[in-house]
């Protein structure tokens, strides 16, 4: 079976599951995860131009997704008039003034040994000028964020339109990615991947434990839509209307990273991500390519984040689950097939359908097994067989990665590496020349 071929087949049988999935379980259901598929496909994207592209290991998914979030959080949802009509505006604006005049003076620290300091003492300056903003940015707030607290509850939003608020979840997640991958990118795979869960972990919990800023476990709804909302149009015109923003913004980003891998920057990120040192030879400066798709991938990543988010009209920091944010995009991108941007959509799609169908269906199965055992063989079925159901998709996860690596362990849609050259008499052609 041809390429283009096995791929029509794949995404025909997907669109015969959505098909069936349409005319068991109705419109309404069929929308609501297609909308989640759509945006979990934004970062499986933004994660396979990191992992396939430049082979940089991101297990901190979570925390950008979380930043894309929050941003929207911050700049869309409704002005909260308690806030704005009392003195906390200024007070926190005090706040972040010291901020601000705190990491121009770390800053300027860490250009001491441009003027004669040694490193050592240049490191040892920016952890105590570190410490002495930290201390002071923190003795400053902690009594204005219980005064928020007390009488306007949290800060509220800025009330924009959604889809500024989307973007700019893409841009603050690429500007955490700046900062942390000026500090993390340099380690190998195995510790970066260590910085990034742990900085994920990070993010979550200063969310999470922020009231006065997130409204912490209470959770802030219902968040705006850029689309008319089911109480305005009825709950299938919404629906449709969301997903077709966001399946046009996966085609959008689809494209624009399909060009980018077939451009001479793609190439030369895939002779940095297969051969390092021979690249760093041939004069590219690989930490900052990697850099410049750590932000890229991440971007992605915070606007599909954004719209998740959105799409659920909740904002809860204590729901972005490893399980659900970081390990489920790695599926999706490892069953695909890492580095092919169509089989990123396509493993988006597919694993999420099984996740989410896996609990009804095992629901279902569990049923008829309880009414056989109970005809057939007397069986006395456990009293929480039901329950047990939920725990079945993870086990569906499993078996799906695990037949995929065992039968196609470059995934079902494998990168398709361009050749540049003359034919070797095999129909493959010869490698092109690094970039």
């Amino acid at each position: 079976m041809s390429k283009v071929t096995r791929e029509i087949t794949l995404f025909a049988g997907l669109l015969g599951l959505m098909a069936i999935i349409w005319t068991t379980f109705g419109s309404a259901y069929t929308l609501r995860m297609s909308i989640e598929a759509m945006c979990y496909a934004m970062l499986a994207l933004g994660l396979t131009i990191q992992w396939g592209y430049a082979g940089l290991f991101n297990v901190g998914v979570m925390g950008f997704v979380a930043v894309g979030a929050f941003t929207t959080v911050i700049l869309c949802f409704p002005i909260n008039a308690d806030f704005w009509n009392s003195d906390n505006p200024a007070a926190l604006g005090g706040v972040l003034l010291r901020l601000a005049v705190g990491v121009v003076i770390v800053f300027a620290v860490s250009r001491i040994d441009r003027i004669g300091a040694s490193r050592k003492f240049r490191n040892w300056m920016m952890w105590i000028a570190i410490a002495v903003v930290y201390l002071t940015v923190s003795s400053a707030l902690d009594p204005v964020a219980r005064n928020i607290e007390e009488t306007s509850y949290f800060v509220g939003g800025l009330g924009l339109p959604v889809w500024i608020g989307w973007i700019a979840g893409g841009l603050m997640a690429g500007v955490v990615a700046w900062l942390i991958g000026h500090i993390c990118l340099g380690l190998r795979s195995d510790y970066l991947a260590i910085a990034t869960v742990g900085i994920a972990e990070i993010i979550k919990t200063l969310l999470k434990n922020a009231d006065w800023l997130t409204k912490g476990t209470l959770t802030v709804s219902p968040l705006p839509w850029p689309v008319p909302t089911p109480n305005d149009v009825g709950f299938i015109a919404a629906r449709a209307g969301y997903l077709s923003i966001t399946a046009a913004m996966v085609v959008v980003i689809y494209l624009l990273v399909e060009r980018a891998y077939k451009a001479p920057w793609g190439r030369m990120m895939r002779s940095i991500r297969d051969n390092e040192i021979a690249a760093e030879s041939m004069g590219k400066d690989v930490n900052r390519r990697r850099l410049e798709i750590f932000i890229l991938g991440n971007i992605f990543i915070g606007i599909g984040g954004a719209a998740l988010v959105t799409s659920v009209r909740i904002f809860d920091p204590s729901g972005f689950i490893p399980l659900y944010h970081t390990f489920l995009v790695w599926v999706m991108v490892i069953l695909g097939g890492s580095g092919n941007n169509r089989g990123a959509i396509f493993g988006a799609v597919f694993v999420y359908i099984l996740w989410t169908m896996s609990e009804p269906v095992a629901i279902v199965l569990f049923d008829y097994i309880e009414i056989w055992g109970r005809q057939w063989f007397d069986w006395d079925p456990p009293r929480d067989l039901d329950s047990r159901a939920l725990s079945m998709r993870v086990f569906v996860i499993g078996l799906a990665i695990v037949l995929v690596l065992r039968y196609a362990p470059k995934g079902l849609i494998p990168e398709e590496v361009i050749r540049h050259g003359g034919d070797d008499g095999d129909g493959d052609k010869t490698p092109s020349p690094m970039m």
